[in-house]
Protein backbone atom coordinates (compact mmCIF):
# COMPACT_ATOMS: atom_id res chain seq x y z
CA UNK A 1 0.00 0.00 0.00
CA UNK A 2 1.08 3.66 -0.44
CA UNK A 3 0.85 6.22 2.23
CA UNK A 4 -0.09 9.46 1.48
CA UNK A 5 2.08 12.22 1.14
CA UNK A 6 1.66 15.42 -0.90
CA UNK A 7 0.29 16.45 -4.34
CA UNK A 8 3.10 19.20 -5.39
CA UNK A 9 1.50 22.48 -5.20
CA UNK A 10 1.32 23.12 -8.99
CA UNK A 11 -0.99 19.73 -9.36
CA UNK A 12 2.05 17.05 -10.10
CA UNK A 13 1.57 13.63 -8.62
CA UNK A 14 3.06 10.23 -9.32
CA UNK A 15 2.12 6.50 -8.67
CA UNK A 16 1.96 3.34 -10.15
CA UNK A 17 -0.68 2.90 -12.78
CA UNK A 18 -0.02 -0.76 -13.23
CA UNK A 19 1.91 -3.70 -11.13
CA UNK A 20 3.50 -6.19 -12.64
CA UNK A 21 2.97 -10.12 -11.51
CA UNK A 22 0.19 -8.78 -9.89
CA UNK A 23 -3.60 -10.24 -10.32
CA UNK A 24 -6.22 -7.62 -10.69
CA UNK A 25 -10.26 -7.98 -9.74
CA UNK A 26 -10.95 -8.97 -13.03
CA UNK A 27 -8.01 -11.64 -13.34
CA UNK A 28 -5.90 -10.05 -15.37
CA UNK A 29 -1.79 -10.14 -14.58
CA UNK A 30 -0.09 -7.49 -16.40
CA UNK A 31 3.57 -8.82 -17.56
CA UNK A 32 6.99 -7.24 -17.73
CA UNK A 33 7.25 -5.39 -20.84
CA UNK A 34 3.62 -5.33 -21.48
CA UNK A 35 3.38 -1.82 -22.14
CA UNK A 36 6.59 -1.07 -23.48
CA UNK A 37 5.54 -1.00 -27.82
CA UNK A 38 2.51 1.07 -26.99
CA UNK A 39 4.65 3.59 -24.81
CA UNK A 40 7.11 3.98 -27.54
CA UNK A 41 4.62 4.31 -30.27
CA UNK A 42 2.11 7.14 -27.93
CA UNK A 43 4.65 7.82 -25.47
CA UNK A 44 3.22 9.83 -22.51
CA UNK A 45 1.66 12.66 -24.55
CA UNK A 46 -0.78 10.02 -26.53
CA UNK A 47 -2.40 8.56 -23.33
CA UNK A 48 -5.38 10.50 -21.97
CA UNK A 49 -5.64 11.49 -18.20
CA UNK A 50 -8.86 10.52 -17.67
CA UNK A 51 -11.59 11.00 -14.84
CA UNK A 52 -13.36 7.66 -13.89
CA UNK A 53 -12.53 6.28 -16.99
CA UNK A 54 -14.97 8.95 -18.69
CA UNK A 55 -13.82 10.02 -22.38
CA UNK A 56 -15.31 13.40 -21.58
CA UNK A 57 -13.23 13.93 -18.47
CA UNK A 58 -9.80 14.91 -19.80
CA UNK A 59 -8.25 16.40 -16.35
CA UNK A 60 -4.68 16.64 -16.83
CA UNK A 61 -1.47 15.16 -19.23
CA UNK A 62 0.55 12.95 -18.77
CA UNK A 63 4.26 13.83 -18.00
CA UNK A 64 6.54 10.52 -17.56
CA UNK A 65 5.05 6.65 -18.42
CA UNK A 66 7.86 4.11 -17.84
CA UNK A 67 7.67 0.71 -17.21
CA UNK A 68 10.04 -0.30 -14.14
CA UNK A 69 11.07 -3.14 -12.18
CA UNK A 70 7.65 -2.95 -10.20
CA UNK A 71 4.86 -2.00 -13.24
CA UNK A 72 3.81 1.30 -14.84
CA UNK A 73 4.91 3.91 -12.99
CA UNK A 74 3.67 7.55 -13.77
CA UNK A 75 3.97 11.28 -13.78
CA UNK A 76 1.22 13.41 -14.53
CA UNK A 77 -0.53 17.02 -13.76
CA UNK A 78 -3.39 17.63 -13.12
CA UNK A 79 -4.54 21.09 -14.95
CA UNK A 80 -5.67 23.81 -12.93
CA UNK A 81 -7.90 25.28 -15.45
CA UNK A 82 -9.96 22.69 -15.93
CA UNK A 83 -12.99 22.40 -13.43
CA UNK A 84 -13.27 18.85 -12.62
CA UNK A 85 -8.96 18.45 -12.29
CA UNK A 86 -9.29 21.35 -9.35
CA UNK A 87 -11.99 19.23 -7.99
CA UNK A 88 -9.87 15.78 -8.47
CA UNK A 89 -7.18 17.73 -6.92
CA UNK A 90 -8.88 18.91 -3.52
CA UNK A 91 -10.21 14.77 -3.49
CA UNK A 92 -6.71 13.82 -3.73
CA UNK A 93 -4.92 16.08 -0.95
CA UNK A 94 -7.90 15.05 0.89
CA UNK A 95 -7.02 11.30 0.88
CA UNK A 96 -10.68 11.05 -0.35
CA UNK A 97 -9.64 8.88 -3.90
CA UNK A 98 -6.18 8.04 -4.89
CA UNK A 99 -6.67 4.75 -7.21
CA UNK A 100 -5.29 4.64 -10.59
CA UNK A 101 -6.74 2.26 -13.75
CA UNK A 102 -5.25 2.02 -17.49
CA UNK A 103 -7.29 1.50 -20.08
CA UNK A 104 -6.41 -0.66 -23.11
CA UNK A 105 -6.71 -3.21 -25.54
CA UNK A 106 -4.81 -6.62 -25.27
CA UNK A 107 -2.62 -7.03 -27.86
CA UNK A 108 -1.62 -10.77 -26.85
CA UNK A 109 -2.59 -12.30 -23.89
CA UNK A 110 -2.59 -15.65 -22.71
CA UNK A 111 -5.12 -17.48 -20.26
CA UNK A 112 -4.77 -20.35 -18.19
CA UNK A 113 -7.61 -22.69 -18.80
CA UNK A 114 -7.80 -23.71 -14.68
CA UNK A 115 -6.91 -20.61 -12.98
CA UNK A 116 -8.64 -18.46 -15.28
CA UNK A 117 -6.18 -15.90 -14.99
CA UNK A 118 -5.34 -13.97 -18.17
CA UNK A 119 -1.24 -13.02 -18.42
CA UNK A 120 -0.88 -9.42 -20.27
CA UNK A 121 2.03 -9.70 -22.43
CA UNK A 122 1.37 -7.21 -24.89
CA UNK A 123 -1.08 -4.09 -24.46
CA UNK A 124 -2.41 -0.88 -26.25
CA UNK A 125 -2.65 1.98 -23.56
CA UNK A 126 -4.89 4.06 -24.65
CA UNK A 127 -5.77 5.92 -21.15
CA UNK A 128 -5.01 6.11 -17.46
CA UNK A 129 -8.28 7.43 -14.99
CA UNK A 130 -7.62 8.41 -11.24
CA UNK A 131 -10.15 6.25 -9.68
CA UNK A 132 -12.26 5.23 -6.59
CA UNK A 133 -12.54 1.85 -6.90
CA UNK A 134 -9.40 0.57 -9.42
CA UNK A 135 -9.38 -2.64 -10.55
CA UNK A 136 -6.12 -3.95 -9.24
CA UNK A 137 -7.00 -2.35 -5.80
CA UNK A 138 -2.88 -1.54 -4.85
CA UNK A 139 -2.39 0.69 -8.58
CA UNK A 140 -2.31 3.95 -6.53
CA UNK A 141 -1.19 7.84 -6.58
CA UNK A 142 1.94 7.29 -4.23
CA UNK A 143 2.04 11.47 -3.71
CA UNK A 144 -1.41 12.43 -1.73
CA UNK A 145 -1.71 15.06 0.82
CA UNK A 146 -1.61 13.45 4.56
CA UNK A 147 -5.69 13.56 4.98
CA UNK A 148 -7.73 11.28 6.46
CA UNK A 149 -5.70 7.84 5.94
CA UNK A 150 -8.52 5.74 7.65
CA UNK A 151 -10.92 6.53 4.73
CA UNK A 152 -8.03 5.63 2.02
CA UNK A 153 -8.27 2.17 4.16
CA UNK A 154 -11.61 2.05 4.06
CA UNK A 155 -11.77 2.77 0.70
CA UNK A 156 -9.34 0.27 -0.43
CA UNK A 157 -10.62 -2.32 1.42
CA UNK A 158 -14.39 -1.66 -0.38
CA UNK A 159 -12.54 -1.98 -3.48
CA UNK A 160 -11.78 -5.36 -2.47
CA UNK A 161 -15.08 -6.51 -1.22
CA UNK A 162 -16.96 -5.54 -4.22
CA UNK A 163 -13.83 -7.29 -6.19
CA UNK A 164 -14.53 -10.45 -4.62
CA UNK A 165 -18.75 -10.46 -5.69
Amino acid sequence: MFEAKSVRADGSFEGYASLFHTEDIGHDVVMPGAFARSLRRRGAQGVKMLYQHDPNEVIGVWTALTEDTRGLHVKGQLLSDVGRAREVLSLLRAGAIDGLSIGYHAVKAVKDRVTGVRRLMDVDLWEISIVTFPMLPDARVSAVKAGDVELARTIRRAARIFGAR
